[in-house]
């Protein structure tokens, strides 16, 4: 290690990989890589500048691994109605702005699930017209649905006389990964009420294939016992959401080594704007969102039990999921079902960034990319202090929450 080496000295350390925080650390970073985690007594390097974050916790750059960033999360139907029309440019804005609101929160990756014209792919490959972001960013393009069947604003239905695979792959080739759509919404008005599937298993399996043979991971939204059955026996990398999905899924899912990305903070925050606003047809809708959130946290308190891989993801861009602070939320959530601080949040770090296959980011260790954050406090604090974050690095760079893209 040279004189460019930078040492951030930590009061405490998380790491990401789940095991208990340990105090009074200093990460030294040089090229944009982590050289060194040194312990007190460890010989420093010579020259070492340091950046003094004593009265700090150190984690990860954190991973939302279920966005929409071309939606907000406004409740405001009017003003989601004129998002979604809008002319690109206007979308473009949008896009941006919720990429300001992940930074700020400390979120230094997202993984899109989607969106009807593809604006986020679009928003990804075309970086000539925009300023570069650090936020980095993986899209699926456009989602594939069956014709009549929920998915419109998150992506496009099968087309007529095409297969499931020769739709999938006819358009957004340069996708990051495949997205499909097996079941309905989550029922807002009707505790436990699941949809069918969207797709055979064959037709699954055959689109999970080429994927993995054109490298994509596939993510699948899927709620109900069947749905989830069928996409886990297809091979698929991730479930999206799994409400109502059952202990016998979650088994198969931890056999198999399939992610789940519960999305429980979606009905907290519909049913604390329900309660907030009242439901024009029955205030009891406000009642069955709690429930279905209570019982989504149940069975995140089984899926660890049983040793499913679970990934932080948050599907800012529903009604009352804003981008960014909703994945602190999302992560209270997971402390609330049994995981530890720490292991909540490496669900949101590492397991996130082997979901989005970045292999070198989500831990702090020697030969990590230096991607981390510095929040005000102990660990006992996290994540309730992450609106307190005292310093942001991505790839050994100092970046401001308001930094403009």
């Amino acid at each position: 290690m040279t004189s460019t080496t930078k040492g951030y000295r930590v009061g405490w350390l998380i790491d990401g990989t789940g095991k208990p925080a340990v105090e009074n650390r200093i990460i030294a970073v040089d090229g944009g890589r982590i050289q060194a985690v040194l312990a007190p007594g460890d010989t420093q390097p010579a020259g070492m500048t340091i950046v003094d974050l004593s009265s700090c916790t150190m984690i990860p750059a954190l991973i939302d691994s279920h966005v929409h960033l071309v939606m907000s999360g406004t409740t405001e139907p009017s003003v989601r109605q004129e998002q979604l029309k809008s002319a690109y440019r206007g979308r473009l804005k949008t896009l941006a702005l919720n990429l300001r609101k992940h930074l700020a929160c400390g979120v230094m990756a997202v993984r899109d699930g989607g969106d009807h014209n593809g604006d986020t792919l679009r928003y990804k490959l075309d970086q000539s017209a925009h300023p570069p972001t650090p936020v980095t960013i993986a899209s699926a393009g456009r989602a594939r649905h069956a014709p009549g069947r929920y998915g419109k604003l998150i992506g496009i239905p099968v087309e007529a006389g095409m297969t499931l695979t020769q739709s999938a792959f006819g358009m957004d080739t340069r996708r990051d990964h495949l997205k499909l759509v097996n079941s309905g919404l989550n029922s807002l008005t009707q505790f436990g009420v699941e949809s069918l599937p969207q797709f055979k298993v064959d037709e699954l399996a055959a689109a999970v294939a080429e994927a993995r043979r054109r490298g994509q991971p596939t993510m699948v939204h899927a709620n109900g016992h069947l749905p989830v059955k069928l996409a886990v026996e297809a091979g698929c990398t991730s479930i999206e959401h799994g409400f109502f999905m059952g202990r016998d899924n979650m088994c198969r899912m931890a056999d198999h080594g399939v992610v789940w990305v519960p999305t429980a903070v979606t009905m907290k925050a519909y049913g604390d704007y329900l309660k907030a606003q009242g439901h024009r047809s029955d205030p009891s809708f406000a009642d069955v969102s709690l429930k279905n959130l209570e019982h989504q946290l149940e069975q995140i308190a089984m899926a660890r039990q049983l040793g499913v891989t679970l990934a932080v993801g948050t599907d800012a861009g529903s009604p009352g999921v804003h981008h960014g602070q909703s994945l602190k939320a999302e992560l209270q959530l997971f402390i609330t079902a049994g995981f530890s601080v720490e292991g909540a949040i490496r669900c949101a770090s590492r397991i996130g960034a082997m979901l989005m296959g970045l292999p070198e980011r989500g831990k702090i260790a020697p030969g990590m990319r230096a991607d981390f954050i510095a929040v005000k406090g102990s660990p006992q604090q996290v994540p309730d202090a992450l609106h307190q974050i005292a310093c942001r690095v991505v790839e050994g760079r100092s970046v401001d929450a308001d930094a403009t893209f």
